[in-house]
């Protein structure tokens, strides 16, 4: 049965004007100070409603926002405002089996005192009191505080930042790249020294959780007494991963562009295919996908366009940053066919990653670009993995060389593309490659450069001496590797019509909930040069 529309129109008062006729300014600031992030929860509880509308109102319990609030997908004159009502977090949320009003505001300011756009959504039990508000009429490039209220509870302020005009050619764009955070693995300590460096928007790229049981001997336990299978066992899963402080933080401080992995269902599912099919019946496995993709619809901050079908979810789009940079998120889990075992099967044409809708949007976008940079979000590896040291070849079948004629169509494809640069998950490593236009010819041209960003927290404090061992000796057999490392963070980019100028920013540890950061390496791609390298 297909889901209904998760809330009603949202109403919304128009533009808020001074006694000029113009909207007020704020400068952006650099860096949000925790104390921002909560300003006037509990001084301004009762602020900007009317007293008749705030006596209607039905009580909520206290920590109805435990949640916290966040924003994502910016365009030039709007956002998506999110957050999601659950006094019990970890226990179903807590709510009552009720529709909620939730009252919403938006200002330039981050006290909020003069609004430019207020209004009123439903929060509603079939989605798990989740709130996606669209709002639109807001300013290109600007920074906007924000807040939510529901039954005489106020939410924490957060901070958000639309894009830039659609026809700005210049400019800056700082984006940060995450993904991977296992709970388990330890504390999402690297958001801390992201907030600190105020990126425009954050762009994570899969494996937001991770399906797995409980264990005792982890830093930090799962909720729960096994793997999530069903809708409130993946709701409890994300309440307890969007419970991180770090995490909290850094959703109140910039919009996210987000996309999922794997571990967001099933490790190393393809389509509709579980990772284990004798354990998960084709049925059982179509259920799960249905309640892992609702959960994540109702945690993310996506448009309502996202909202799933069944066990289908459309989460591959498009956005633009001014003509400076255009953003192509993909979906290399939904459409993709069955991994190959072996080589002759990576070869196979018939094979596809991205389904040959999404293909074509791909292709399409990349043609018609006009752009300076045309960026594409991957969560798994593009360029070449070899791990067999010497002759010969091996690879990971579940990442891009699992899928090579895809994958070298789309190289020939990025060779006429401007400035293609690709921005990757899933290793828990980073891995910054050349792109190259054959990978069996060393002498082929690079057409492109790809950022594999390492994880928040996966894989924990890695041991440092045992990954140079095992990984030390591939790199001859992958020449066009640039740098390879498997400390705990975060990918920072800088992104200016001349080139793009990237940090690879570490924590010394994730085993604690605080850890000083430093930046391991600095990387450039400069405009109409195919490639990146170390500075």
């Amino acid at each position: 049965m297909t889901p209904t529309t998760p809330t009603t129109p949202t109403t919304s008062t128009p533009l808020l004007t001074d006694a000029n006729g113009t909207v007020p300014t704020g400068g952006r600031r650099r860096f949000l100070t925790a104390g921002a992030v909560v300003v006037g929860a509990a001084a301004s509880a009762q602020l900007w409603l009317p007293a008749s509308a705030r006596a209607a109102e039905p009580p909520l319990p206290e920590g109805v926002f435990s949640l916290g609030v966040a924003s994502g997908d910016p365009l030039p004159d709007g956002v998506v405002l999110w957050t999601r009502l659950a006094p019990d977090p970890l226990h179903g949320g807590g709510m009552p089996d009720r529709t909620v009003t939730v009252h919403w505001e938006i200002a330039e300011d981050e006290r909020l005192r003069t609004a430019v756009r207020r209004g009123a959504t439903q929060a509603r039990p079939e989605y798990g009191h989740s709130v996606h508000v669209d709002v639109r009429g807001l300013r290109a490039g600007r920074t906007y505080w924000y807040r939510f209220r529901a039954g005489g509870r106020l939410s924490p302020t957060g901070r958000t930042r639309t894009a830039p005009p659609r026809t700005a050619s210049g400019g800056s764009l700082r984006i940060a790249l995450a993904s991977c955070q296992n709970w388990q693995h330890g504390w999402f300590t690297p958001y801390a020294d992201m907030r600190a460096q105020d990126p425009d928007v954050v762009l994570f790229v899969g494996d937001y959780l991770y399906e797995s049981s409980p264990s005792v001997t982890a830093p930090r336990r799962h909720e729960g007494t096994g793997e999530p299978y069903g809708l409130a066992q993946y709701r409890n899963r994300y309440a307890q991963y969007r419970g991180d402080p770090h995490l909290a933080a850094m959703h109140a401080s910039a919009p996210f562009v987000v996309t999922f992995d794997d571990h967001e269902v099933d490790n190393d599912y393809a389509g509709g295919i579980p990772q284990d099919p004798d354990k998960q019946p084709h049925d059982a496995f179509a259920a799960r996908l249905a309640a892992a993709y609702q959960a994540y619809y109702e945690h993310m901050p996506v448009r309502v366009s996202a909202v799933p079908n069944g066990p289908h979810i459309r989460m591959y789009r498009r956005l633009e940053f001014g003509r400076l940079a255009r953003l192509n998120v993909l979906d290399t889990r939904q459409y993709r066919s069955d991994q190959a075992t072996g080589q002759e099967g990576a070869k196979n044409p018939a094979l596809t990653m991205l389904g040959a809708a999404q293909k074509r949007w791909l292709l399409d976008g990349l043609r018609s670009s006009p752009a300076r940079w045309n960026l594409v979000a991957s969560q798994i590896m593009m360029a070449e993995t070899d791990l067999l040291v010497g002759e010969g070849k091996r690879w990971f079948y579940d990442a891009w060389d699992g899928y090579q004629a895809e994958r070298n169509a789309f190289m020939r494809e990025f060779k006429a593309t401007r400035n293609p640069v690709v921005l990757t998950g899933d290793r828990h490593l980073t891995m910054v490659s050349d792109l190259k236009e054959d990978y069996d010819d060393p002498g082929s041209a690079v057409v492109g450069a790809e950022f594999v960003g390492t994880s928040i927290s996966s894989n924990g404090d890695q041991d440092q001496s045992a990954f140079r061992k095992e990984w030390d000796p591939r790199i001859p057999d992958n020449p066009h590797w640039k740098l390879l490392d498997a400390h705990r963070g975060y990918h920072l980019f800088d992104v200016r019509r001349d080139g793009i100028d990237a940090r690879v920013r570490v924590v010394d540890t994730v085993l604690k909930p605080k850890s000083a950061a430093r930046t391991l390496a600095t990387l450039r791609v400069d405009a109409g040069r195919p490639g990146v390298r170390v500075v």
